[in-house]
């Protein structure tokens, strides 16, 4: 998603009242022409959708600014390949988490699922319960190596669309 589609969302999101084009291609930093185009293709990809005269933000609109929040420095997720052997590697968001999901070794995520840290992290930091409690029946269920780096995957892709995102 590009930085001009994700101010479009955060302003939409973040708008308490209407504004018309002029007012809200300002609020975006975009021309008015440039606003409708990227508005016009938020739509079609499914990140708005039409309400009477204008547009409103989907689940799929709200969970891209999810992956795109920023979680403060005492929050953010380290990876790890065994206690007192980081990789280098630290989340801040839920896109750099996934990102570097797809990335570090997988006894690395061996090691993060197996402590309850995936589990946690989304449960305490993210406040998705509900993804925390997926993660924690992959532990329950003995998965492990380039198995659960898919599973990973594929639970952040039908909560979060990942797939579609620029990881």
């Amino acid at each position: 998603m590009k930085e001009d589609q994700l101010r479009i969302l955060k302003t939409m999101h973040e708008a308490t009242t209407r504004m018309d084009l002029n007012k809200f291609a300002n609020a975006v930093h975009l021309s008015p022409t440039e606003a409708i185009a990227d508005v016009q293709e938020l739509a079609k990809e499914g990140f708005l959708r039409k309400v009477g005269a204008g547009y409103g933000l989907t689940e799929k609109g709200k969970n891209a600014l999810k992956m795109s929040h920023i979680v403060p420095p005492e929050n953010v997720f380290y990876f790890y390949i065994g206690v007192g052997r980081p990789l280098g590697f630290s989340a801040n968001s839920l896109k750099e988490f996934y990102r570097f999901v797809a990335q570090v070794c997988s006894d690395s995520l061996d090691f993060h699922l197996y402590r309850g840290d995936f589990e946690n992290w989304f449960a305490q930091i993210v406040g998705d319960k509900d993804l925390a409690n997926q993660i924690a029946a992959f532990k329950a269920s003995g998965i492990c190596g380039e198995e659960l780096r898919k599973a990973l995957l594929n639970v952040g892709d039908a909560h979060y669309g990942i797939g579609e995102l620029d990881l």
